[in-house]
């Protein structure tokens, strides 16, 4: 078969290769750009369109919401620049407040004031998925740790807690 002119304007794919995660799509249904895939997809609760928004490498969707109808009332509203861009802010938020939620419950900090101190004490937890734990410790005014001690990860830190442990030198809470 012989050549074309079009033939030669092809890239050689093998040159050209991306993971499939980075090519961008500009579609009326699918955009993928910037980390993120955007798909409208059919609303399984009614007649009309949700869009999935998906970070790159996640399984599941960070955000899904309503999506609006084109104009036959019948189909969606075609995907472009501006909805993308808005809903890459808005599903990035979603993200970040989560990771805020999260950080929230893994990391607890009291403040505690003795006699000749005032003591910073903080919980960390380390969800391991076998062998779940905490790290309690206490830092002086300068930040400097004080003490630090393996405990369970569902140890109370409240000021009673910490107190007591204070009282008791630092000592591993039973």
């Amino acid at each position: 078969m012989p050549s074309t002119s079009a033939d030669h304007d092809l890239p050689d794919s093998s040159a050209t290769a991306m993971p499939e995660d980075e090519i961008k799509i500009q579609e009326a249904r699918l955009w993928r750009d910037k980390g993120w895939t955007a798909q409208v997809i059919k609303n399984e609760d009614d007649e009309g369109w949700a869009v999935a928004m998906i970070k790159d490498g996640e399984p599941e969707p960070a955000l899904v919401g309503p999506w609006t109808m084109g104009r036959d009332k019948k189909n969606p509203k075609p995907l472009d620049a501006n909805a993308f861009s808005t809903l890459v802010k808005t599903a990035s938020e979603v993200i970040r407040r989560h990771e805020q939620q999260l950080h929230a419950q893994l990391h607890k900090s009291l403040m505690v004031s003795t006699d000749t101190a005032d003591l910073r004490i903080t919980l960390d937890i380390v969800p391991d998925e076998d062998e779940p734990y905490a790290w309690l410790s206490a830092h002086d005014a300068d930040n400097v740790e004080l003490a630090k001690v393996k405990v369970a990860p569902h140890y109370q830190l409240n000021q009673k807690n910490a107190r007591n442990w204070i009282e008791d030198e630092f000592r591993r809470p039973d």
